[in-house]
């Protein structure tokens, strides 16, 4: 017996001293990446590096001799210990900085109708910013999905120099956050100490920014943004569309926040019936107005002309551009419109748009879902507790007062606001809506007849057969662009021909080291919002941003692209050909015109 306890004992002797080690590593790692890709704050870089270092100090100075059982539980007590120290060092919310990092300091006083303000100027000081400028009241309480009513004023001097909370809306995880800008944009910013924070949301959001030239300035051009997200997400200072790129052209640069999701396009007839206007269901698109009549009422304040504004939207911002071209309540308030990969004008528009049937049924299961009788109760609900509806509430409708009958309806009779379009999409639209439902040779088919079905499918699987994957994939890739982005923008050109507006189209196909021709790839070329020290953009992509902005500029001011030292931008004459913004700057035919006139068909253009 002592002896097999000898030989116990040896063996436990020559066990490896160090093969802790290995799981030790693979914990920091994994802490590490946690801790970055969460964007956890200081404190909790510095309490992760005493654990790691404790543990190490312990396990080495006990060597082999804890016992089995401790050198078993040391793990997840370390585990453990980790996960408190996330858990207490999740970034805060606070507001975002108008301007990130040093400022040029304070703007003098602007007076306009509701009071006093100050912005911030860019630390160059040549962009003055003023940031979360209240243009409605707060949608809360017993205002929740109602029309926006006027903004309050204030005494004293308002400080805009932070952008309000964005639109209430369900938030992705940080990591996922940070992920999806390493995958999709490949700008993620590594062991960065200024983005240890995360964003607020707020019910209370209905406020604008200003970029404008600093110093004195009178009767300047005004663009009005509105963001995208498919009605659901999305927030009104992303730098890739951010005002200052225009500013520094000259061009005052306005955008907004308006309601999303449930809280901008939930309808009801109880709601119907209460409102003097009788509408229901479009919100977040009388926010929009809203927000063009304040810029009509207060932008001569920032040195802006009232009667050269341009309203401009990405995604389902173009869609409630293309909206708001048509609404009897925008008529006057704006000159000319530029949509950016999304319109609502064909006659069954695929997404950010249904009819108000379908959207009283969808109301009325929301209802039932969140167990609620009426609007009394459903306004006492807390925000967080509805916002989750979103994911069914994203869509404008023909409300008999914001819209009177589709755009596409309207358009057909001639009826339009604006002077001038310029509009487009880009050569890979739907890259991020299928990079995980990519088509192959064995559902290609499938894909097709689902959405299509007799005698559609057929048609267009003739006209782009597939022998392969790769041939598969990138039928369906552009099928998919089509139906959701090309087609509709087809439509509107042949609606301002039709019409006798001035059009002018784009097909934005440059490729990048960020983003390239994906959905919403142009913007940071067309605002001239490319990073100076961006190692993902070369001198083609800057040279080719100059030319978009000098475009953008012109046309905004005058309604006209064209000027001294830009390559001649032709105005639409018949459909089919677009200006491609790409390696080379030159006029082309647009992809996929034979399936048109199927589309035609199978939507019912007429």
């Amino acid at each position: 017996m002592e002896k097999n306890n000898k030989s116990q004992k040896n063996r436990t002797t020559k066990m490896p001293k160090y093969l802790w080690l290995f799981p030790f590593c693979f914990l920091g790692l994994l802490m590490i990446a946690i801790l970055e890709l969460g964007q956890h704050t200081v404190p909790g870089w510095i309490l992760a590096l005493l654990a790691a270092a404790g543990f190490a100090v312990f396990r080495i100075k006990t060597k082999n001799t804890l016992p089995g059982y401790a050198r078993i539980i040391s793990f997840p007590v370390l585990i453990l210990v980790f996960g408190i120290i996330l858990a207490v060092s999740i970034p805060p919310v606070k507001p975002v900085p108008a301007v990130q990092g040093k400022n040029g300091g304070t703007t003098d006083v602007v007076q306009i109708k509701q009071g006093a303000l100050t912005g911030v100027k860019t630390a160059d000081g040549a962009v003055e910013v003023y940031a979360g400028i209240p243009y409605a009241k707060p949608p809360i309480g017993d205002l929740r999905f109602r029309e926006p009513q006027p903004a309050d004023g204030w005494e004293g001097i308002l400080k805009a120099d932070t952008f309000a909370p964005m639109s209430m809306q369900t938030q992705s995880s940080v990591i996922y956050s940070s992920l999806s800008h390493i995958v999709g944009y490949h700008d993620y910013k590594w062991f960065s100490m200024k983005d240890n924070y995360r964003t607020p949301a707020s019910e209370d959001s209905l406020y604008l920014n200003i970029w404008k030239p600093a110093g004195d300035a009178k009767d300047l051009p005004v663009l009005v943004y509105i963001h995208g997200g498919v009605l659901q997400t999305g927030q009104p200072w992303y730098e890739d569309y951010s005002g200052e790129g225009l500013a520094r052209e000259g061009v005052i640069v306005v955008n907004m926040a308006y309601r999303l999701g449930i809280f901008g396009f939930f309808a009801d007839e109880e709601l119907a019936e209460e409102s003097a206007n009788h509408t229901t269901g479009n919100y977040g698109l009388l926010d929009q107005i809203m927000a063009l009549q304040w810029v009509q009422e207060n932008i001569a304040a920032f040195g802006g002309d009232p009667g050269n504004v341009t309203i401009a939207g990405e995604s389902a911002g173009a869609a409630c551009v293309t909206a708001l071209c048509t609404s009897p309540l925008a008529k006057g308030l704006f000159r000319r419109a530029v949509a950016e990969s999304s319109t609502v004008t064909s006659p069954k528009p695929t997404h950010s748009f249904r009819t108000m049937e379908e959207a009283l049924e969808t109301g009325a299961e929301t209802k039932k879902r969140l167990g609620v009788k009426n609007m009394e109760e459903l306004r006492s609900l807390p925000a967080e507790r509805i916002v989750g509806e979103l994911e069914v509430h994203h869509h404008m409708t023909v409300d008999g007062y914001a819209l009177t009958e589709t755009p596409y309806e309207s358009y057909k009779k001639g009826i339009h606001n604006e002077e001038a379009m310029l509009h487009g999409y880009n050569k890979e639209e739907s890259a991020p809506f299928i990079l995980f439902e990519q088509a192959n040779l064995g559902n290609y088919e499938e894909k097709v007849r689902a959405y299509f079905g007799d005698p559609y499918s057929d048609e267009i699987l003739t006209l782009m057969p597939a022998e392969t994957n790769e041939e598969a994939r990138r039928n369906w890739a552009g099928i998919y662009s089509v139906v959701f982005f090309n087609y509709g923008h087809y439509c509107l050109e042949r609606q301002q021909l039709d019409n006798g507006v001035p059009t002018y189209v784009y097909y934005f196909t440059k490729s990048n080291g960020r983003l390239g021709s994906w959905h919403s790839g142009e913007e940071v070329y067309l605002y001239g919002n490319i990073l100076a020290d961006s190692k993902l953009y070369d001198e083609k992509d800057r040279e080719l941003s100059r030319i978009m902005l000098g475009y953008f500029k012109n046309f905004i001011v005058s309604g006209d692209p064209n000027g001294a030292g830009l390559p001649e931008w032709k105005q639409s004459s018949a459909p089919g050909r677009a200006m491609e913004f790409g390696e080379t700057v030159s006029e082309t035919e647009v992809p996929f015109l034979e399936l048109y006139p199927i589309f035609d068909r199978f939507y019912g253009y007429e």
